[in-house]
C-alpha cells in the first residue's frame, strides 16, 4: 500500500522529534516550542534553539492545507483546475556561534494537490563562513553515499540543482558549497513508487544529524578573532540576501499566508553589511569568496 498523507505527516513529525533530541544533546541547550495554527488550514510546531554552540537554530514542522493563492499557483505552474493543496515537511537552519562552524540548512517536504498529483522535495546545503575544502568534500561524500543507495544518478543531478538553486545572482556567487536539492519527485518522472520516494526523502532527513554533528565537533572550540567575527556577520548578510530575495520556499510560505515567524526562522540573529567590502589578497576571506562558484567538484579537490 502506498503511504497516505496522514502517514507521511506522522513521519515528518517524528523526524522533527529525532533531530531536536540529537541536536539538543550535542549542544547542551534546550528547544522552546511554539505550536501554531494557520488561518487558512493546518498548522505546525516551531522549535527554536538558543544554545551553547548554536546561536540560533530552528527545526520546524508544518502541515498546512487550503486554497492556493494565484501567485503560488503560478509559481508552481499549476492549472486553474487544481486549487487546493496539502503540504507537510520539516525545515531546519542552524546558525552557529563559532565562525569556523558552518551554517547548515535542510528541508524535506511532501506536496499534494486536490486533483491527485503529488511530489516530494528537499535537500541539504552547507554554508561555511570559511571554506575548508576537506570538510566540504566530506560533507558532499555523505550526501553522495545516501543518494547512491537509492539511485546513483541522484547525486550528480541534485548537486547541480543545488548549485543552480542556492545562487545569489546579484552577487554572482553561490550561497555556500552547495549540497543537494530536489523538487517535484513523483512516480511519473522518476519511475519510483510513492513508498520509494518517501524512503529516499526520509534517508536525506536522517543524514542531517550525523553529518552536522561531525562538522560541529571539528570546529566548535576553535579560537575566533575580531576580524573573523566581523567576517561572520558579512557572510550571514549574504545568507539573508538569498533567503529574502531569491528563495522560493520563503516566497511560497509568505504568499500562502504561512506563519511569518516560522518562515523567517532561517535568518541569523545578527548580520552585517560592509560597504564595498574587499578582502585582503591571499587571505582566507579571499579564498572563500573565490570558491563560491557553481560547478566545483568538491569530491575531486
Amino acid at each position: 500500500m502506498s503511504p497516505n498523507k496522514k502517514e507521511i505527516t506522522q513521519f515528518f513529525k517524528s523526524l522533527q522529534d529525532e533531530i531536536c533530541q540529537s541536536i539538543a544533546a550535542a549542544d547542551g541547550g534546550t528547544f522552546t516550542e511554539d505550536e501554531w495554527n494557520r488561518p487558512g488550514g493546518g498548522g505546525g510546531r516551531a522549535r527554536v534553539l538558543n544554545g551553547n554552540y548554536v546561536e540560533k537554530g530552528g527545526v520546524n514542522f508544518s502541515a498546512v492545507h487550503g486554497s492556493l493563492p494565484p501567485a503560488a499557483a503560478l509559481s508552481l505552474k499549476i492549472g486553474s483546475e487544481e486549487t487546493n493543496f496539502y503540504a507537510t515537511g520539516v525545515s531546519i537552519v542552524l546558525h552557529p556561534k563559532n565562525v569556523h562552524v558552518p551554517i547548515i540548512h535542510m528541508n524535506v517536504r511532501y506536496f499534494e494537490l486536490d486533483g491527485g498529483r503529488y511530489w516530494f522535495g528537499g535537500g541539504i546545503d552547507l554554508t561555511p563562513h570559511y571554506i575548508v575544502p576537506d570538510q566540504a568534500a566530506w560533507f558532499h561524500q555523505q550526501l553522495k553515499d545516501t543518494c547512491d543507495r537509492h539511485n546513483d544518478a541522484y547525486y550528480p543531478r541534485f548537486k547541480t540543482w543545488a548549485d543552480d538553486y542556492f545562487y545569489i545572482p546579484h552577487r554572482q556567487e553561490t550561497r555556500g558549497v552547495g549540497g543537494i536539492f530536489f523538487d517535484r519527485l513523483e512516480p511519473s518522472t522518476d519511475g519510483k513508487t510513492k513508498q520509494e520516494l518517501l524512503d529516499f526523502t526520509a534517508a536525506i532527513g536522517r543524514t542531517f544529524v550525523p553529518t552536522y554533528l561531525h562538522l560541529l565537533d571539528l570546529n566548535k572550540d576553535k579560537p575566533v578573532s575580531d576580524v573573523e567575527t566581523q567576517w561572520q556577520k558579512i557572510r550571514r548578510g549574504r545568507y539573508v540576501e538569498f533567503n529574502l530575495v531569491w528563495d522560493r520556499g520563503t516566497k511560497f510560505g509568505l504568499t500562502t499566508n504561512g506563519r511569518t515567524e516560522s518562515i523567517l526562522m532561517s535568518l541569523p540573529p545578527l548580520a552585517g553589511w560592509t560597504y564595498d567590502y574587499q578582502p585582503e589578497p591571499g587571505s582566507q576571506e579571499a579564498f572563500t569568496l573565490n570558491n563560491l562558484n557553481k560547478g566545483i567538484d568538491w569530491l575531486e579537490r
